[in-house]
């Protein structure tokens, strides 16, 4: 596969084609490749005069604009690992990140006081990248070592870091490029965070290889998206199941507004068929269907670019991959393609060798979902092994919301399941047994959640039972939460 080895390289073909092309649209910027390219330089330089050294990690807390960007490419120049912290996560969860991964400094809009660690709030970090030089910074990058952490969570409601080099940064977007037929017209738009680091590899790295316009929102609503690809002619765009159901069905929102589109995408979470015919009705555009994880990193399967989707399925393994079906349990496993064999889907896991050997078991990513292929090689998922709750296209994990939950005045003991809803995917519902069975103070409870959790994992309802399901060895009968909770209001 030809294509950049490594971030730092990524602009370097469009630059030599045409430089004065565009390449960044943001809320306050508009950039060419040829100024993309000089700020990530000045970024380099910025975060090497603040102690950043190659292999140091670097937190990154800023809005969807050109700044966070440009600090991305700037840190990859530099060496330095990413680490994004999502602007929605409440500050204990923030904290948690930038502890975990070591991260000496955090970029961020402005100074966050809750939070421990060296802070560049970003008129600060402006000044520096001004200042300094725009000429490169002079050092090898090696394509292989550590340059990006995309935490996720698992069952024990600490999230965990997914290490992925510049090279498997790259890989993902190259393919897609290549299978897509994708060019300079490319103007992709994109309205999720780019400090998911996901969406560092479907924006500015997917794009640049195609040598076309990356056009990263900073409105997640559906006007303001409708806006956004009606004023700047985007070809390509992904959202939420929740968003699609809320350009279908507002009548502000018009076929007009949309016309520019040729491919739709969806994925993380399961989109509902009614959502995917409501969408296609009033803009005459197939919804793609896709899955992605952090560890792979972002897209394993994705719907032909024909708009040919099988109900229920998560499209087509990308052709430098392998998915298998484990035996027995029917866990998705992933693995790189046959003579793919410099690509690994992750590094492994920050600084957990033992989560990591699991995960990568065999040579192969053991996602933790349940699914098959059939007989036309769609992938189909079952079930999450892994419990988590996809809201609106965001993961809810139970065990981490659960640790708060137990933190919470009153409640001795609970359990947080997602139920299904045809907008959101699945809202986040907690089942609770309180101190001595009294009663349940839900707004001290719900308080004290929002104030340790981003307010989309913070339960929607909260149902009081004088006992949880429970099996002999006390562990809590999940399958049994949804009857806890059947009847109640």
């Amino acid at each position: 596969m030809d294509g950049p080895r490594t971030v730092a390289s990524v602009l370097d073909r469009a630059l030599a084609d045409d430089p004065g092309r565009e390449a960044l649209v943001t809320r306050t910027r508009r950039l060419t490749y040829a100024e993309l390219d000089a700020l990530a330089n000045r970024a380099a330089h910025a975060l090497r005069d603040l102690g950043i050294e190659p292999g140091h990690p670097v937190a990154a807390c800023l809005p969807n604009d050109a700044d966070v960007v440009v600090a991305f490419h700037g840190a990859m120049r530099a060496g330095a690992v990413w680490m994004g912290v999502n602007q929605a996560l409440a500050p204990p969860e923030q904290q948690f990140l930038i502890d975990d991964s070591g991260a000496a400094l955090l970029l961020c809009e402005e100074a966050i006081p809750e939070l421990a660690v060296r802070q560049v709030p970003l008129d600060e970090w402006s000044t520096a990248v001004r200042a300094a030089s725009d000429q490169p910074l002079g050092i090898e990058v090696d394509p292989f070592a550590p340059a990006g952490l995309a935490y996720t969570s698992g069952t024990t409601g600490r999230p965990k870091g997914a290490v992925h080099s510049q090279h498997n940064l790259l890989v993902p977007g190259a393919v897609l490029v290549e299978s897509r037929g994708y060019g300079p017209d490319l103007r992709k738009g994109d309205c999720f965070p780019f400090t998911v680091l996901n969406m560092a590899v479907l924006t500015t790295l997917l794009v640049s290889q195609a040598r076309g316009t990356s056009i990263v929102m900073d409105r997640i609503d559906a006007e303001g998206v409708a806006a956004w690809i009606r004023e700047e002619q985007v070809t390509t765009w992904n959202g939420p199941p929740a968003l699609l159901h809320s350009l279908a069905t507002l009548d502000s929102v018009t076929p007009a507004d949309l016309a520019s589109l040729r491919e739709v995408w969806t994925g993380g979470a399961d989109c509902p068929e009614s959502i995917r015919r409501a969408f296609s009705n009033k803009f005459g555009l197939p919804v793609l269907a896709t899955y992605g994880l952090s560890e792979a990193p972002t897209v394993v399967a994705i719907d032909p670019i024909d708009g040919r989707h099988v109900s229920g399925a998560s499209g087509r393994p990308l052709p430098h991959l392998r998915v298998r079906i484990a035996e027995g349990t029917g866990e998705v496993c992933v693995s790189p393609a046959q003579g793919n064999d410099r690509y690994r889907l992750m590094l492994g896991y920050w600084n957990r060798p033992d989560a990591s050997a699991e995960a990568l078991a065999g040579g192969e990513l053991h996602t933790g979902d349940a699914g098959f292929l059939d007989d036309e090689g769609y992938l189909h998922l079952r079930d999450r092994l892994s419990l988590v709750i996809i809201r609106g296209g965001a993961n809810v994990y139970p065990a981490e919301v659960e640790r708060v939950l137990l933190e919470a005045p009153g409640v001795s003991a609970g359990a947080v399941f997602g139920v299904p809803d045809e907008r959101l995917g699945e809202r986040v519902m907690a089942v609770v047994e309180t101190e001595g069975g009294a009663g349940l103070d839900e707004e001290a409870v719900r308080t004290h959640c929002l104030a340790n959790l981003a307010r989309y994992k913070v339960p929607e309802r909260f149902v009081v039972v004088p006992q949880l399901p429970r099996n002999a060895m006390g562990k809590i009968v999940r399958t049994d939460l949804p009857g806890c909770v059947s009847g109640r209001p």
